[in-house]
């Protein structure tokens, strides 16, 4: 294993701190972050982790809500290089809940060692690539800092938390926070007057749960989403003990499908089957747990057209007999956008909060917010008292968090300006220009770990054959960069994901470029890729 070294820094930098020095430094210890120092060690080198939070876990370190959970089976979302580690957890909840997600990642930072290589409570504020040295210069925001050859950026692609810039946000009297920031000693809403402002993914978590204790809910909706039940329940012995007889084909079914979830589209067409076969597939799928609702539907139920539709409207009859008054119901069903094309946020008992006296809900597409008051919120046609506003508002997503970093390349030049119009790199995770930098949280979307894994091994496998063969540089070439963005945006523009205004596409954040900003191509596609990339020694990068 290589150690880190010591080094004094020259004159004039400004501080007598010596500078750390590593093979590897890796920024954010969530899954990804982890999962790279397990096996860049492994590898043999040196590496440090900084990470921004006071404990390991990255999502499931910051949001703590009330009701976060997963929504991809628990068996299939852990780590799965260990058999030791498999046989070894016992996942209690099919879908389980931040708390037991937490401890899992802490668990696997004990049982491997982890913890001596990572540093807490230590955001980075900036990477600057040293031209002379060809290593990366990492500034910390308490004023140390680290050298690294190879600089590795896991840091989530839904980690930058979004509110919007409100007007009269400091002058409220009570407490509010971002959901993505929930306080570890959690908020005290019983008895309170509360406003959630949001309905996506985790605003439909989060009012489910504090609708059974608040005094008074409301709840401000721009956009309806299609809310599937989770039907989540408790994992017993028998079923533990056939997950742990089975991970090997559990994993290999995750590999074989397009987004890495154990649902595998049916192959037929939803319009060449009869009206009742089709609509008895939609009960079944309906009265089954999870995503399968989504994913192991009619393959055409997730293309534009015609089935796409017949689903959709199957799923808005399912929300209107849940909520009571019809209007209510009108209002939370979705009419702007197909089904599938934003994330299917999964739900226990969401729709069925709007029937209790204590919850209100407020169309701020209609009458939208205009400013927040030291009382509550004022939108365009009526005041709210509030003793508590939570912001359920999203994430800058995978470009947000990467752009919070100053990070300089050769020449000074700075990524942030460079993925201004969208994210300019080759396959996700290279950019010209910026040696020896793997930005490996903007290449993956699905189901989170089983994509990871394969590409963390890939970025490793990388920089081993770059040490082995003496290369000092690795980055993506101008032509594989511009090849791949127009790969992006014209296999993209055909893809259900791009069709709707979402975080997929960074439509939600004001003022940024809409693009697609993920890969457009399937899980398989994108490792066979790699793959190819690999054998062909790096095809698509200009070793130095």
């Amino acid at each position: 294993m290589g150690t880190p070294q010591q080094q004094t820094p020259a004159a004039g930098i400004g501080t007598s701190e010596e500078i750390e020095q590593f093979d590897a430094i890796v920024i954010g210890a969530g899954i990804t972050g982890l999962y790279a120092l397990y096996r860049l060690r492994e590898h043999g080198l040196s590496v440090r982790i900084f990470e921004e939070g006071g404990g390991v876990g990255g999502t499931w370190y910051w949001n703590r809500y009330p009701g976060c959970r997963f929504d991809s089976e628990s068996y299939t979302y852990g780590y799965s290089f260990s058999e030791e580690l498999l046989q070894e957890w016992d996942w209690k909840e099919y879908y389980s809940g931040q708390p037991e997600n937490e401890r899992y990642l802490n668990y696997v930072a004990d049982k491997f060692d982890l913890r001596p290589h990572i540093r807490l409570n230590s955001r980075v504020v900036s990477a600057v690539f040293d031209e002379d040295d060809d290593r990366w210069l990492v500034q910390l925001e308490d004023g140390h800092r680290a050298r690294g050859r190879f600089l590795i950026t896991s840091v989530g692609i839904l980690s930058a938390g979004y509110t919007p810039d409100f007007e009269g946000i400091d002058s409220f009297k009570g407490p509010w926070c971002h959901t993505s920031r929930w306080p570890k000693e959690g908020m005290d809403l019983a008895g309170k007057r509360v406003g959630v402002i949001g309905t996506g993914a985790t605003g439909v978590q989060l009012i489910t749960e504090i609708a059974k204790e608040v005094a008074h809910l409301t709840v401000f909706q721009r956009t309806a989403n299609f809310c599937a039940p989770l039907r989540n329940g408790p994992i017993d012995d028998e079923a533990q003990r056939e997950i742990k007889a089975t991970y090997p084909e559990i994993f290999a079914k995750c590999m074989a499908t397009a987004g890495s979830f154990m649902h595998q589209f049916d192959p037929r067409s939803a319009m060449e089957v009869s009206p009742e076969e089709r609509l008895e597939q939609y009960e079944r799928l309906w009265a089954e747990p999870g995503f399968k609702k989504w994913l192991s539907n009619f393959y055409d139920v997730m293309m534009p057209g015609e089935a796409n539709e017949d689903y959709a409207e199957f799923f808005r009859n399912k929300i209107r007999e849940r909520v009571h008054d019809p209007v209510v119901a009108e209002m939370l069903v979705p009419k702007d956008h197909m089904f599938g094309s934003k994330r299917l946020p999964c739900e226990s008992g969401y729709y069925e909060v709007y029937n209790q006296d204590n919850v209100l809900l407020v169309d701020v597409r209609q009458a939208p917010i205009e400013r927040i008051t030291p009382a509550g919120l004022k939108t365009s046609d009526a005041e709210y008292e509030l003793d508590v506003i939570i912001f359920a508002t999203g994430f800058d997503a995978v470009t947000g968090s990467l752009n919070r970093l100053d990070i300089r390349g050769i020449g000074g030049q700075s990524l942030k300006d460079k993925f201004a119009g969208g994210p300019r790199t080759y396959m996700g995770i290279s950019s010209a220009g910026f040696p020896n930098l793997f930005t490996i949280n903007a290449a993956s979307v699905g189901n989170f770990v089983r994509a990871a894994e394969p590409l963390v091994d890939w970025v490793s496998e990388a920089i081993s054959y770059v040490r082995e063969n003496e290369f000092t540089r690795i980055a993506a070439t101008l032509q594989a960069e511009d090849d791949w963005v127009n790969h992006v945006n014209e296999a993209g523009a055909k893809i259900l994901r791009s069709q709707a205004d979402s975080w997929f596409v960074g439509a939600n954040i004001p003022g940024k470029a809409r693009v697609l900003l993920t890969a457009p191509d399937s899980a398989p596609v994108m490792r066979a890729k790699r793959a190819e990339v690999a054998a062909n020694g790096y095809e698509g990068f200009l070793l130095e």
